[in-house]
């Protein structure tokens, strides 16, 4: 770092790395709108993987990945973008920053071993983003900072590398401090934005001009190095502190002049070892020039402090039924050991997955084995099966270049293979394994559908089912109270992006319809029914009386059937027909056709004709007896209650609250979790939550999360029950 080195060649991108080639696998992360895609062209364009901002030779954009992500104007998918630099390969993962499409996102910090997060100079940093640093930090990886929009008007350099301190800093904000810091040159421009033309490297000393559109290194003058001195000292010392050198920190601590080589040496170790986080600066191209602003010193960062593969721990791998195996390691020679990050459908060349291989090499046309992933909660079923890959490539944008061969640390897209999905590992048949799942977002925002006609009633089930090949975020469900089909998805972005996806991608349109909640109904109070069904036309008639009697019970008891018959007035042959009849009308629902619930009902008494009598008619008798039985004393209903967990930064507790309190919720408590957020748990009524997870992003901006589950259902006050949802379907 700090060298003026070689730049990539253009066409790189898309070569297969030879087996000892060094490969990065970076991450960009960033709220929407901070200019990830933005720097991934600057970065492409370095390279000479683009001849020009933002487009390959045949004219494909680098961010030109689905017609839905421009038509939306924000990026709603994870996008590979192979780069090389100075030997390396570089597969820079861009993600979405949108709250709505962080199952991108977790497949993304998933595939990578390091992480640039990207944070505005004008915007500043959204509660999300904090949290996905310290999930960064939960696992120990590596991570920078990149400052953009240093071009915008009101850009503040100094300002954001404090913010970034105080957001990311946490007990040691010396960890987080800038590699380079900009200058500015010449006159303001068009739109009275500052003109940021340089970097001056604190470490190396040098100053690297872009005022002429090229990256020229120059030495500073005495002015410039003396105005710098105090942010270099900062910066030594805490490379030095972090990387924990204690050899080198006596001699600088002594007075020694350490040299720029040992300096970068000791940063790489420390930004390695994910202690230290360097922050960089970034602007778009000077002029239409080859270089942004940045984009150089990033490169060099990303391969020469960023970790290979081989350095990062590897996520665990058993057999498919749970065995134990050696621990995988980052060898192209070793055992085959790779995991589908993203599925996607292409109308040209069918399903595309995106691969990581942690270990073994892939080839095109090889017979692999597919273990399933462990989401059939999600409608994702477990599976292992045996496919044949088909081509390899790397994408740039919408062109595939083939490659011969993915090896262990690499990144490529396979084609053909139709069982894989979103999770799974593929292996080799004759050694299968399974790698333990990545955490994956719970959706929590229920969408229900229906078919908008006959022809899109047919095509449902397959669109349905690639949709969730494509994405693990989404979790499917067929409610049997409701009759309901429901897609339960991370918030209204989401939802919206899988309903115009299964109409262009997969012909399929479907109407949204008011989400139902399972209601239950109970009785109110003790209670007698008689059931008669008595009918002669002529020929075979029906004949069935039955008397019932009917209690509460206590909440969660279910259901009870006591035989109280005596003297045979109801034939023995006949009781389980009255229980039958009882049953099928407590799922039908006496009232507001909820099912019933908590509730026994003793059969008492009854009369039979020794030729009329039968099954299906004392079915019948059982049926009506319920529904006299609860005309007489009337009917509840009962809501499902949730326990909520709601993660928020310490400063919208007091908001949380308070809206939990307008939802009837019953707060239980609150404790600290880690520095400065709390988890407030309370039970809420799930009437009072269907769009929880879009309120609770706007009310903590951006910065909350929760979880829930059920506990109970418990009686409604009459005043809900009277506006109480419409009526389900049966």
């Amino acid at each position: 770092m700090g060298e003026n080195r070689t730049n990539g060649h253009p066409g790189a991108a898309g070569r297969a790395p030879a087996a000892d080639q060094p490969i990065r696998n970076v991450v960009l992360v960033g709220h929407s709108g901070a200019g990830k895609t933005t720097l991934t062209e600057s970065l492409a364009l370095a390279t000479g993987a683009l001849t020009r901002a933002g487009r390959v030779q045949d004219g494909t954009t680098v961010s030109d990945y689905d017609d839905i992500e421009h038509r939306q104007q924000r990026s709603v998918q994870l996008s590979l973008v192979p780069l090389e630099h100075s030997g390396t390969r570089i597969n820079l993962l861009d993600t979405p920053g949108y709250a709505d499409f962080t199952g991108e996102l977790r497949a993304g910090l998933r595939a990578a071993d390091a992480a640039l997060f990207v944070v505005p100079a004008t915007d500043g940093i959204d509660g999300a983003t904090r949290m996905l640093w310290e999930e960064c930090a939960a696992v120990g990886m590596p991570r920078a900072l990149v400052v953009t929009k240093l071009d915008a008007p009101q850009a503040d350099f100094a300002a954001t590398v404090e913010l970034c301190r105080t957001a990311f800093g946490g007990d040691n904000p010396e960890a987080v401090l800038p590699l380079y810091l900009p200058l500015n040159h010449g006159p303001a421009g068009p739109d009275g934005a500052p003109r940021i033309s340089g970097l001056l490297g604190l470490l190396s000393g040098s100053c690297f001009d872009y005022a002429d559109g090229h990256r020229v290194e120059q030495a500073p003058d005495a002015e410039l190095r003396g105005a710098a001195a105090e942010a270099r000292d900062r910066l030594i010392e805490a490379v030095i502190a972090e990387s924990e050198d204690e050899a080198l920190m006596d001699r600088y601590l002594a007075g020694e002049e350490i040299d720029s080589k040992t300096l970068v040496d000791d940063l790489e170790r420390a930004v390695a070892r994910g202690a230290f986080h360097p922050v960089l600066a970034s602007a778009l191209p000077l002029d239409g020039s080859r270089e942004g602003l940045g984009s150089v010193e990033l490169l060099e960062l990303v391969t020469a402090a960023f970790p290979a593969p081989a350095e990062r721990p590897l996520p665990e791998a058993t057999t498919p039924d749970g065995g134990s195996r050696p621990p995988l390691s980052c060898d192209a020679d070793g055992p085959l050991a790779a995991e589908v990050v993203k599925t996607s459908g292409d109308p040209y060349v069918g399903r595309l997955s995106l691969v990581r291989v942690f270990s073994g090499t892939l080839h095109p046309d090889q017979p692999v084995h597919v273990s399933g992933h462990g989401l059939t909660d999600r409608g994702h079923q477990d599976h292992d099966v045996d496919e044949r890959v088909g081509a390899l490539s790397s994408p740039f944008g919408r062109t595939q270049r083939q490659v011969a061969r993915a090896v262990a640390g690499d990144i490529v897209c396979v084609a053909k293979l139709a069982r894989a999905q979103t999770g799974d590992t593929l292996s080799a048949p004759a050694e299968p394994l399974l790698v333990a799942a990545w955490s994956m977002p719970e959706p929590l925002l229920p969408v229900a559908v229906e078919a908008h006609s006959k022809t899109d009633e047919d095509k449902l089930s397959q669109g349905l089912a690639k949709l969730v090949a494509e994405d693990p975020a989404l979790r499917l469900e067929q409610n049997p109270d409701t009759r309901q089909l429901v897609l339960w998805c991370l918030g209204e972005a989401h939802a919206d992006l899988l309903l115009e996806r299964l109409r262009t991608r997969y012909g399929v349109q479907v109407d949204p319809v008011p989400y139902l909640v399972p209601l239950r109904e109970t009785f109110a109070g003790p209670a007698r029914g008689r059931g008669r069904h008595v009918k002669q036309s002529g020929g075979h008639g029906q004949f069935a009386i039955c008397e019932i009697e009917v209690e509460p019970l206590p909440t969660g008891a279910g259901f009870e059937f006591v035989d109280r018959i005596v003297g045979g007035s109801v034939p023995r042959q006949f009781i389980p027909s009255v229980e039958k009849g009882v049953r099928a009308q407590l799922a039908r629902g006496v009232s507001a056709g909820y099912p019933v619930v908590d509730i026994r009902v003793s059969l008492v008494d009854g009369k039979a004709h020794s030729v009329d009598s039968s099954d299906a008619a004392f079915q019948t008798a059982g049926a009506l007896a319920l529904r006299e039985a609860a005309a007489e004393t009337g009917v509840r209903l009962l809501e499902p209650v949730a326990e909520l967990g709601v993660l928020v930064a310490d400063e919208y507790v007091g908001a949380v609250l308070s809206d939990l309190s307008g939802r009837r919720g019953r707060v239980q408590g609150t404790e600290p979790v880690g520095t400065g957020r709390t988890l407030v748990r309370a039970e809420v009524p799930e009437l009072e939550i269907v769009r929880y997870a879009v309120d609770l992003r706007s009310l903590s901006h951006g910065a909350g999360d929760f979880t829930r589950s059920y506990v109970r259902h418990e009686p409604m006050p009459d005043a809900v029950a009277a506006r109480t949802a419409p009526t389900p379907a049966h």
